[in-house]
């Protein structure tokens, strides 16, 4: 009997509802099968790609990573020259070309634990790393994605872009996750210790007896330089990636304005907590939210080269961080804000910009309900990784040669077009 007359076994086809079988969607798409390495994509069509040429110069350097660079250099060639000359010129002058790094020293604080506080530099200080991640995105994806996609055998320029947008949040969340995890071990929040989430803040009015300071708990004003830095530079960027979406700096997908809302709510957080002297939660949230994302962008990396079980069990161990950091250790903070934030005492439930207080009795819900609202998103998008699970184990996509990968939409588009 030729090999054209065998009867093949029928793989039972998964069950695909809503997102789950969505190959635009940016969770559910990249784990559903992919072209065959090293296969001809369905047609010869382009990709979106950007043309740098076509853009305004005020947007180019979010593009173009040889103008984001010269940004960047710039100030710190100025911040170079002034601490050369300044010294002759005019000594004891404070550098203005410090926007890179951190500022608000406080004079007072110990030499050996040097504390900061907000200042109006933190917005240049934000902007100068929204351009910064703005080069280094554009050239991982130019200079390592693209080679190290190919050398796996990649050839479409959609999965080339899905590719390289997946290693530039691998290596982000992983150090990030990394910095988070170091910033804690400063803080006397580690291991998530809730309490102390309200405790050992001091006023910044000099109206407060010093006796009465170490049994504050909020605020907690004065910042390692760690923490604001690691606020900060988290800050600039989830700004940047809001700049790539709104300027359509990056092929669109179908749930863009899911991923906008996402990025304004994601901000709104940051720069609130960060405005309001919450920043010890703060960085128990993102510790929850960057190191299981490592592994999820991971898992994705695995399924577009096609090692597929190796994807499965990444799947499985991203699950189960996933369900720990994300619901248990999130319903923790939740408890925190609920039950613990009111034993505060009433000197600080009031908004004094002068003390640096913001916590009258409404600022509870004000942080339950954005949490509250985070976890049921959470939850959300658990049932759904939960199917994709389940699929991965009860399917065997080793040798499944479809073609559903994300690109596969512009690709019949184009075909259409050439019949």
């Amino acid at each position: 009997m030729s090999a054209s007359h065998k009867k093949t076994k029928k793989r039972p086809q998964p069950l695909y509802t809503g997102i789950e079988g969505d190959k635009t969607h940016h969770l559910t798409g990249p784990f559903l099968p992919q072209t065959p390495l090293g296969g001809t994509p369905r047609s010869a069509s382009p990709a979106f790609r950007v043309n740098f040429t076509q853009r305004s110069a005020f947007i180019r350097w979010a593009i173009d990573p040889a103008l984001s660079f010269k940004i960047c250099l710039l100030p710190v060639i100025l911040w170079l020259n002034w601490k050369l000359l300044a010294p002759y010129a005019d000594p004891g002058a404070p550098n203005p070309f410090s926007i890179f790094l951190i500022s608000g020293y406080i004079p007072t604080s110990s030499p050996e634990d040097p504390r900061y506080r907000k200042t109006w530099w933190d917005i240049p200080f934000i902007m100068f790393y929204v351009v910064f991640f703005s080069f280094v995105r554009q050239t991982l994806a130019i200079r390592v994605s693209r080679p190290l996609a190919k050398y796996f055998g990649l050839r479409s320029e959609g999965k080339l872009d899905r590719f390289g947008e997946q290693m530039y949040a691998f290596l982000y969340f992983m150090v990030f996750g990394a910095w988070g995890y170091r910033v804690m071990l400063q803080l006397p929040t580690y291991w998530y210790k809730t309490s102390a989430l309200w405790e050992g803040g001091t006023i910044l009015s000099s109206g407060i007896p010093d006796f009465l300071r170490p049994v504050i708990g909020y605020p907690h004003w004065d910042m390692k330089p760690d923490l604001k830095a690691y606020y900060l530079v988290q800050f600039g960027y989830w700004w940047q990636q809001l700049v790539v979406l709104v300027l359509g700096l990056e092929k669109p997908r179908k749930d863009y304005h899911e991923l906008v809302a996402h990025h304004f709510v994601t901000l709104w957080l940051i720069g609130w907590s960060y405005l309001v002297n919450l920043t010890l939660i703060g960085n128990a949230v993102y510790m929850s939210m960057d190191i299981p994302d490592t592994f999820l962008a991971f898992s994705k990396l695995l399924n577009y080269i096609q090692w597929n079980t190796a994807k499965v069990y990444a799947f499985g161990i991203f699950f189960a961080i996933w369900t720990y950091f994300r619901h248990y250790l999130n319903i923790l903070i939740l408890w925190s804000v609920w039950f613990e934030e009111p034993t505060l005492p009433q000197s600080v439930k009031h908004w004094s910009w002068e003390e640096g207080v913001y916590l009258p009795n409404w600022m509870k819900y004000q942080i339950f309900i954005p949490l509250f609202l985070l976890q049921c998103l959470n939850l959300f998008w658990y049932y759904y990784m939960f199917k994709i699970l389940v699929r991965g184990l009860m399917t065997n996509e080793v040798d499944d040669h479809r073609s559903d990968d994300e690109g596969d939409d512009d690709d019949n588009a184009d075909d259409k077009k050439n019949d």
